[in-house]
């Protein structure tokens, strides 16, 4: 698991010399103050989807939403996501779902993550068995370039819809978030890859990735908050899919997990590369690993309690079943049962099996909201370009 240390080593004293005035010639690429995002643009899949799939493919259903929207809000979970909180954390409205055409308000951003996205091009697509979005990580850059483009057509044309969209001077100040990998992981294991079959994918995946950030950057974004893949291993889809995976001490089935790790690590190194190849962009790595797996590992201490047990759901241990989900209707003795949620969803971590609750999703924030877990440690509100 990943988390901030520091690291002891030596170096001969030229070559302390030669670093020490390369960063004193270097200017500097983060800001030194508060910066001023004037609208955030989204790229991923569930964990940050605020309406995309729901409007298009697979609608949001009740329970979703129940906590704070009093109803479903295309959001899978029953709240706020990670996302929404980051955009309240900087002043700005939630995000719309690029994908939807009702009511949405793009002046502050757009919203191009769907559930289900994956990096590369998935091999199965919705509506198919075990199928994923095909909204995945080329089309949404497509859909942003015709977005930034058409956006100021429209704003030049004038009338009720040009205050809909974002100022043309918008694009190269805004930040431009990432949160996506989940599922190609995920793909892999449920299209009987071995893990290390898996493991394997994973450059191939990252350059994907690399590439999509590359192409974002020519289209003028220069501030850019990546995070890494969470502990998949913890998500009761994966444990009641795997039981005999072996689990660690916490009950979260540890190859699984050691396999996201692999991919956070290789990330990691491809932003390293990303900041030497785009040397204007502030490139921020966000460990929502480690974050989001202290909640496994101390529940209690952030006031969480069953975090493998899914709070809308149905069956077994892990109150997960891939043939009945949250929201769906299951036939027990001859009755038709509502899968709904769980008494408390406020100390849960798990909504469905797959994605956190509104609670998980605030405390994520709040840890890395501060930069305690980027890198480099800058908070969000100064993850910005210096201009």
């Amino acid at each position: 698991m990943e988390s901030p240390s520091i690291l002891k080593f030596t170096i001969p004293l030229s070559c302390f010399f030669t670093l020490l005035l390369s960063a004193a010639t270097l200017k500097p690429v983060f800001a030194s103050k508060v910066c001023n995002f004037p609208a955030i643009f989204n790229f991923g899949d569930s964990n940050s989807d605020t309406g995309g799939l729901s409007a298009t493919l697979v609608r949001a259903t009740p329970p979703n939403g129940e906590t704070y929207f009093g109803k479903p809000a295309g959001r899978f979970s029953d709240g706020r996501l990670t996302i929404d909180f980051m955009a309240m954390g900087v002043g700005l409205p939630y995000l719309s779902a690029y994908l939807d055409s009702l009511g949405t308000n793009f002046k502050h951003g757009a919203n191009f993550a769907t559930a289900g996205s994956t990096i590369r091009l998935p091999s199965r697509i919705i509506p198919a068995a075990g199928g994923f979005s095909p909204f995945y990580l080329d089309v949404q850059y497509s859909q942003f370039e015709q977005f930034k483009e058409r956006s100021q057509i429209i704003r030049r044309q004038g009338g009720i819809y040009a205050h809909l969209m974002p100022k043309k001077d918008y694009f190269p100040k805004a930040l431009y978030t990432f949160d996506i990998g989940q599922n190609d992981l995920g793909e892999g294991f449920f299209g009987n890859m071995t893990v290390e079959e898996v493991s394997a994918s994973i450059p191939d995946i990252l350059d994907k990735f690399s590439l999509n950030v590359k192409n974002i950057y020519k289209l003028g974004a220069r501030s850019f908050w990546i995070h890494n893949t969470g502990p998949i291993g913890c998500l009761p889809y994966i444990l009641a899919t795997f039981p005999s995976a072996q689990r660690d001490s916490y009950g979260c089935a540890k190859p699984y997990n050691d396999v996201a790790q692999s991919f956070n690590h290789k990330l990691k190194e491809a932003i390293v590369q990303l900041r030497i190849d785009l040397a204007s962009a502030a490139i921020t790595y966000v460990d929502i690993y480690s974050v989001k797996y202290s909640l496994y590992r101390e529940p209690h201490k952030y006031g969480f309690e069953l975090p493998l047990v899914a709070c809308c759901g149905y069956g077994g241990k892990y109150n997960y079943s891939s043939s009945v989900g949250c929201g769906g209707t299951v036939t027990v003795n001859g009755s038709q049962i509502f899968v709904g949620s769980c008494e408390r969803p406020s100390i849960r971590v798990n909504w469905d099996g797959i994605h956190y609750t509104e609670a998980a999703n605030k405390f994520v924030f709040a840890q890395i909201s501060t930069g305690a877990f980027s890198d480099p440690p800058v908070p969000l509100k100064m993850a910005c370009h210096q201009v």
